[in-house]
């Protein structure tokens, strides 16, 4: 008998469970979110802010829980309108918000904690199931929910069919929700984020509530996607 050869053969890579752990913001994240949110709130109170709401939340007092959606490239003020749009309603603020598992995400989910607002870590691309499954737990402890349709990667301004799943999923009603600057940066990003400068006036508007049915077909998920977009395209100037 020939002896057997042994051969050379490549490390082998242990199989990945499928769970995705969410990246932990280190210090020096913990600390940029801290000025993050020190700028904003203080940058915010320069603002002059002007509603215009067709929902008539904001005039009959009375505020129903719902999934807030707004683009990606307005996230700068998103928290700081949320806590407006509260007090000018007069109700506690519970906010739940997706936010990407990747890094950056985790510089992020530090400010909406300083917000305390709750993080759900996820996105289409990482751990969608899980932050999807995690908002729908908020939901039903009777937080409002945040989400940017088009992100953490884009297309700019073109809505994902998430927000239909989670509405379905929530049964809470989806409010498309922009706003316009007077004076802001506008940044070289595939969204073309928005960064506000001192006191530039902001022109918030809140569109009607859209309301996605539990069963729904391919055609009519679609349709409401559309809606969605539309919505939110209808009201934001840049």
């Amino acid at each position: 008998m020939m002896p057997a050869v042994q051969t050379m053969s490549k490390p082998h890579k242990p199989q990945r469970s499928g769970v995705v752990i969410p990246h932990k913001p280190k210090w020096h994240q913990r600390l940029v979110a801290r000025l993050i949110y020190l700028c904003a709130r203080v940058v915010s109170a320069t603002i002059r802010y002007e509603w215009r709401d067709e929902t008539g939340v904001l005039t009959n007092g009375q505020g129903q829980r719902a999934i807030f959606c707004i683009w990606h490239n307005r996230l700068a003020l998103c928290l700081e309108i949320y806590r407006l749009y509260l007090s000018t309603i007069g109700r506690e603020p519970r906010l739940a918000a997706m936010v990407s598992a990747s890094k950056d995400g985790g510089l992020l989910s530090r400010v909406l904690e300083l917000y305390e607002v709750q993080p759900a870590r996820g996105s289409t691309s990482r751990r969608g199931r899980q932050a999807l499954l995690e908002l729908i737990t908020w939901a039903e402890r009777g937080y409002d929910v945040a989400i940017t349709p088009d992100g953490p990667r884009g297309p700019c301004y073109i809505v994902q069919d998430g927000v239909i799943t989670l509405a379905q999923l929530t049964g809470l009603p989806v409010i498309p929700v922009s706003y316009s600057l007077s004076w802001k940066i506008q940044v070289k990003s595939w969204d073309r984020f928005q960064i506000p400068l001192p006191f530039a006036k902001c022109v918030m508007r809140l569109t009607p509530p859209i309301v996605v049915p539990r069963e729904l077909s391919d055609e009519e998920r679609e349709r409401l996607r559309q809606e969605v977009e539309a919505r939110l395209k209808s009201v934001t100037v840049d």
